[in-house]
């Protein structure tokens, strides 16, 4: 599964992904993966943590031999998934947080099998 998170700084991407590999049973402090572009985390299934904030675009995020995590048998998180957006599977799950005022966030996730789950 490939869930593309969308939002501003600090708007609660890696903090999910924090969520997500918990239920993946990792015990390992997640991180941004800025500077590392892709974190690997082993659990239930295996974790790709992905950042696209400091690529050119798709051409190098496909540079990056991407195709093994997006198609394989793991769930990818990937942030700032705008930046990349044409080059990621058509099914990919987008969840999109924004920051309102006050400090609260409003989620839209789009992606029927993921809704499901979520109900």
């Amino acid at each position: 599964m490939v869930i593309a998170f969308k939002g501003g700084l600090a708007a609660g991407k890696t903090t999910l992904t924090k969520g997500i590999a918990r239920g993946l049973g990792i015990v390992e402090d997640i991180t941004s993966p800025t500077y590392t572009i892709i974190s690997e985390y082993a659990g239930r299934l295996p974790l790709y943590h992905m950042d696209a904030y400091r690529l050119g675009g798709e051409e190098d995020f496909l540079s990056l031999g991407v195709e093994e995590y997006l198609f394989g048998n793991g769930v990818c998180a990937i942030e700032w998934s705008e930046r990349i957006a044409s080059a990621l599977p058509p099914d990919s799950a987008v969840i999109e947080l924004r920051t309102l005022d006050g400090g609260s966030r409003r989620i839209t996730i789009e992606h029927q099998r993921l809704e499901e789950a979520l109900k």
